[in-house]
């Protein structure tokens, strides 16, 4: 089995979706001294919708999602926390491409009626990433 350097773990908080299977076999393909990184995207909102929130929503949400995903990230060496804000498919492919990443770990639902038309962030990210990509249902 391969052994990578950069591994990418985006966490999704939606329901069946299991991040602690996707860090666990992170942890398993990662190379002696490589390092993880636990992102999560806060989906950015449409202009009308932040405007009737507090001025530091956005803080809060990264203090929060942090908050979150500390206790998952606890028991991995090397590992960072990062929360960025974006649309979630095209925010995790330029991640991994600004940050050298060589593997993403990425949790997934089983696809149903609406993935056919609309297609997941898993898919999204499978086509589309430069790096390779290995999808935990």
């Amino acid at each position: 089995m391969p052994k990578y350097n950069n591994i990418l773990v985006p966490v999704s908080f939606e329901a069946g979706r299991n991040a602690a299977q996707a860090l666990e076999i992170a942890d398993a393909i990662r190379a002696s001294g490589g390092r993880i990184t636990v992102l999560h995207v806060l989906e950015q909102l449409p202009q009308y919708a932040s405007d009737q929130l507090p001025e530091d929503h956005m803080e809060t949400a990264r203090s929060t999602v942090t908050g979150k995903l500390a206790p998952l990230a606890r028991d991995l060496r090397d590992a960072e926390i990062v929360v960025v804000e974006g649309h979630s498919a095209r925010s995790i492919l330029d991640y991994a491409e600004e940050n050298a990443k060589d593997c993403i770990v990425l949790a997934s639902h089983r696809p149903g009626m609406q993935d056919l038309f609309l297609g997941s962030t898993a898919a999204r990210v499978v086509r589309q990433a430069r790096c390779s990509v290995h999808v935990v249902r």
